[in-house]
């Protein structure tokens, strides 16, 4: 059987899950992980934390506190929101010595290569301090697009901007600090080299890439591409384990793919089905059962779900960085996402200007929470979340016309079998294929999967039920609410006694019985 890694890349371990971050890659995941499973299909689906970017030093300062306090509470808050909203990866990413080895074996293994080269960077230096300014610890305009922002991955236009390429560079920790540009030898991955090898690979994937990803994947070619560094000459981060750059950290945004395959590593033995963790700690890094999951003789398909803001760092170097060790499955399909708002304003943990998942999930059921996430959810332009319209549009959409459904259906509960014609049998056919469109990894749509959901639940509301159709009714009820189980969980867990979704039906008659009911944005 072909096996699916399904991957949500972590967030940065500077606060809990948003509603942000779950609107765009998280939920999708799961759900794309949730239908493949019913409709029969191998799956590991494996998300985490991100616990190595320095973010999390700005935030803590922000906060007055540690941050390595910071980001071991951020991470359990992440597991428990994703808990609260019915998101259920096989494998969760933490930051501890298993993944600092695996990190470091994978690094390892591209430097033994002879794939990382040695080059004389700018980086933009605070002497009072004695400190290089990477990322977070740098402000400056973005040489593509003009925006201000850090440096790393541009939120607007999505380019890598080196922190020595900000215009106007200023210290995010001190910002009266005087700074200038200083030159150090890092470790690089030199992009240009994949050059032909990254085109060929965008020209497969053109077909399903959404339009912020090949907008930057078409920009990026156009031009060189960048030495993407691997080491920094700062003091957060996991320790570069080569003497030629002593004292250096491993970049946190060049941790990508070792990210990845020790994620999918756990997600199997979460399923029994890789012998653990090797003796020295690791997972083998690139020698074990990770690497093993993510070999060309393997065959397995990687579809990763992200913000397009990610996109460079996970479809260009990480693409490149599989190439460079060769002999590795290259990712299927990338499933982006652009902002989700809040009050129209961007979600954000370091500006503590959010709505966690847990918080909702507290207040409101927890499939109207998935329902209108879905429903407006930032698949190819920023949407934007407020409660009063999560209510209206629940109510108005899910909660009665569902409850309505449930019954008509309930009054038939004691009838015992009733028959299924084939023009019911064709109806559920082309009803499976609507939301099988959606949830397929190729054209992956939350917002397709929910609008396919209201308007087969709109058609069902308008049905007139009769002695001569019941079973018709009752069946495609059935069918609809299997389909809609990936992303209505509970209401799925109460009211079908298993959750395999059929490729098509063959059902001749239906023993019809009593649904459950959902319960309103106000409970």
């Amino acid at each position: 059987m072909d096996r699916t890694m399904v991957i949500a890349p972590g967030p940065t371990a500077n606060g809990d899950l948003h509603l942000g971050h779950l609107a765009g890659p998280f939920l999708s995941a799961d759900v794309c992980a949730r239908y493949a499973r019913a409709a029969g299909r191998d799956v590991l689906f494996g998300t985490g934390v991100h616990f190595t970017q320095n973010y999390i030093v700005t935030t803590a300062r922000r906060l007055g506190v540690d941050p390595e306090e910071l980001r071991v509470r951020s991470g359990g808050q992440v597991e428990e929101t994703l808990a609260a909203v019915g998101i259920e990866p096989d494998g969760f990413v933490r930051f501890d010595d298993r993944y600092v080895g695996s990190v470091r074996a994978f690094f390892e293994r591209l430097h033994g290569l002879g794939r990382l080269r040695l080059r004389v960077v700018p980086f933009p230096y605070a002497p009072r301090t004695g400190e290089y300014l990477t990322d977070a610890y740098v402000r400056g305009g973005c040489p593509v697009c003009l925006a201000d922002g850090c440096a790393g991955l541009c939120e607007n236009c999505g380019h890598w901007i080196a922190s020595g390429e900000l215009t106007d560079p200023r210290s995010t920790l001190n910002p009266d600090d005087p700074v200038e540009l200083r030159e150090r030898e890092v470790l690089v991955l030199p992009l240009e080299e994949y050059r032909e090898a990254l085109g060929a690979y965008f020209a497969r994937q053109a077909a399903t890439m959404r339009p912020r990803l090949a907008q930057l994947v078409e920009e990026l070619l156009s031009r060189p591409l960048p030495d993407y560094p691997v080491t920094l000459p700062i003091a957060w981060g996991i320790p570069a384990p080569f003497p030629e750059v002593a004292g250096q950290v491993i970049y946190s945004d060049a941790e990508t793919v070792a990210w990845s395959m020790h994620c999918t590593a756990l997600a199997a033995e979460h399923r029994g089905e890789t012998d653990g963790a090797a003796e020295d700690g690791s997972d083998g890094g690139t020698d074990g059962g990770a690497d093993r999951l993510w070999s060309a003789e393997a065959g397995a398909k990687v579809v990763y779900f992200f913000g397009s803001d990610a996109s460079f760092a996970f479809a260009v170097v990480g693409v490149a960085m599989l190439m460079a060790l060769g002999e590795h499955v290259l990712p299927e399909h990338f499933v982006t996402n652009e902002f989700y708002e809040l009050d129209h304003d961007k979600f954000s943990s370091s500006r503590g200007h959010v709505v966690t998942g847990r918080e909702l999930a507290a207040e409101v059921p927890r499939d109207l929470v998935r329902f209108y996430l879905a429903a407006t959810g930032p698949d190819y332009q920023r949407t934007n979340f407020t409660r009063g319209a999560m209510a209206a549009v629940t109510d108005a959409r899910l909660v009665r016309p569902w409850n309505r459904v449930a019954a008509k259906a309930d009054g038939w509960a004691d009838a015992g079998p009733l028959p299924v014609s084939a023009r019911s049998r064709t109806a559920a056919a082309r009803l499976l294929e609507r939301f099988a469109a959606a949830y397929d990894p190729r054209r992956f749509s939350l917002t397709a999967a929910a609008f396919t959901l209201t308007e087969q639940l709109a058609r069902l509301d308008r049905w007139e039920v009769s002695a001569a159709d019941a079973g018709d009714f009752c069946h495609e009820v059935e069918v609809f609410l299997r389909c809609a189980a990936p992303l209505l969980i509970d209401l799925a867990a109460e009211g079908l006694t298993d959750g395999g979704i059929p490729a098509a039906s063959h059902a001749t008659e239906v023993t019809p019985g009593r649904l459950p009911r959902l319960a309103g944005a106000d409970r």
